[in-house]
């Protein structure tokens, strides 16, 4: 029979069947949320694929599965991509599904206080143990054991433009990576753009700025949150007083019938229970999606919450040297509606399949960014500061290579067994490769350094 060019009611089955490599049973396309049809419906759909070529089956009775024919895969495969770039669960498209009635169709809800009541940290888990698990190897850089930052200021001239464009992206604003790129390392705005796009990325750069900076500060407290805030809503709030303040004033929700709490005090004591539990979360993953899902539910700034939740899941990753989430790739419809599931049925799942793909993207990214880099010897990164003040030491007192040995011996006391020798070595090094051009890392002046030349010279 001659292949049939499949029609658009062809087209959603046919995208699922090739989401599915391995194979898809009758009874798993039904279980599909995106799959409305009648099973009877679905199974002459089905036939006709099978009779013009476009998909395979394999196997009998209750083990048949449907595959999309070999020489179709490609074809398939981009348009699942092109429709999807997340591969959702059933779950997920179900709330997706449900936010994308139409408005007049959607019952109003305002906030409930037993959302965030019933979480109980460290008990309650909307990451599952396996997740968890999966997200520290993806994410593991073999820096957990080094202080708080070290990784993000390792990759900070990528972050800042990264998370900055994504963001912003996410929040309708369109400049282009490369203008991204122009305006936060060159100042140079774009013509055309609207201030407003520009002062949005602006302050992200500041904002990130602030985690790398105060990396062993920051937290989940009102310093920390109330500055995010302040530096990501800079001359974009119609009242400036309002940077870094809980709101007095109601707001709205654009596409959405939630309507978030009322009352500064009562938004405040909401505020500050979502902080009691955020900061008890030891999980680092657990931690920035409950307050990728908490913050933006609360509305606790009269605007840009959506942007402090963004930079506030990064704040344990930094703390722990973790990849960041920077957002890439992430669709705005999706992030948008698994948003919206959170307000209007507190629904996680579709948000939290959005954060994972995320997290799994920003850390294939960033360890393609590593390898351009190269990795940091570790030992020298936990022992960076006795290393310099050691050298520092030995050329300041420029007695001689007797005296040097006594100094090595001395600060390396503070290790044990192999580490001894490894500090031993490592200050050899450091002295060896001294010059002009590098000892102002020791905080070493040229007269010092002329010294201890010297007196190396005449020990030599």
């Amino acid at each position: 029979m001659p292949r049939v060019i499949p029609e658009s009611e062809f087209a959603a089955l046919l995208r699922v069947i090739a989401r599915h490599p391995g194979g898809i049973s009758i009874s798993g396309i039904l279980a599909r949320a995106d799959v409305t049809a009648a099973k009877r419906t679905v199974q002459r759909r089905i036939d006709v694929l099978l009779q013009s070529g476009h998909i395979k089956a394999e196997g009998e009775g209750r083990a048949r599965r449907y595959l999309v024919a070999p020489t179709e895969v490609d074809k398939w495969q981009t348009h699942v991509e092109e429709d999807a770039g997340i591969r959702f669960s059933k779950e997920a498209l179900a709330i997706r599904a449900e936010v994308k009635r139409p408005y007049e169709r959607r019952t109003p809800v305002g906030y409930k206080d037993a959302f965030l009541d019933d979480y109980h940290p460290n008990q309650t888990f909307y990451l599952d143990t396996a997740l968890r698990i999966e997200l520290a190897a993806v994410g593991g850089v073999g820096a957990s054991q080094l202080p708080a930052g070290t990784y993000i200021r390792k990759v900070m001239d990528r972050l800042l433009i990264d998370l900055s464009w994504n963001s912003s992206r996410l929040e309708g604003n369109t400049y282009s990576i490369l203008e991204t790129q122009r305006l936060l390392q060159l100042g140079e705005a774009s013509e055309g753009k609207h201030s407003a796009e520009a002062q949005m990325l602006l302050n992200h750069k500041a904002a990130i700025e602030l985690l790398a900076d105060q990396a062993d500060e920051i937290g989940f407290n009102h310093y920390t949150l109330c500055n995010l805030h302040a530096l990501l809503a800079d001359n974009l709030m119609v009242d400036p007083e309002m940077c870094g303040r809980i709101r007095e004033r109601s707001v709205g929700i654009g596409g959405s019938v939630y309507y978030p709490p009322e009352g500064h005090l009562r938004i405040k004591e909401r505020f500050d229970q979502f902080l009691i539990k955020a900061e008890a979360i030891e999980d680092p993953f657990e931690q920035a999606f409950f307050a990728m899902v908490h913050l933006p539910y609360l509305q606790a700034f009269e605007d840009v919450n959506k942007r402090v939740s963004r930079l506030a899941a990064n704040i344990p990753l930094v703390r722990h040297n973790l990849c960041p989430l920077s957002f890439a790739d992430v669709p705005q419809g999706d992030y948008l509606n698994a948003i919206i599931g959170v307000y209007e049925l507190n629904r996680i799942e579709y948000l939290r399949e959005v954060f994972v793909w995320a997290y799994k993207r920003s850390a294939m990214r960033y360890s393609a960014i590593r390898e351009t880099l190269g990795e940091p010897d570790p030992f020298r990164l936990q022992h960076r500061t006795v290393i310099q003040q050691c050298v520092r030491s030995i050329v300041q007192s420029a007695n001689g290579s007797a005296s040097t040995q006594r100094a090595i011996n001395q600060a390396s006391q503070a290790f044990q067994g192999d580490d001894c020798e490894r500090f031993r070595e490592v200050i050899q090094i450091e002295l060896r490769s001294l010059h002009e051009g590098n000892i102002a890392r020791y905080r070493l002046r040229p007269k010092e350094f002329a010294a201890w030349q010297e007196q190396s010279s005449a020990a030599g």
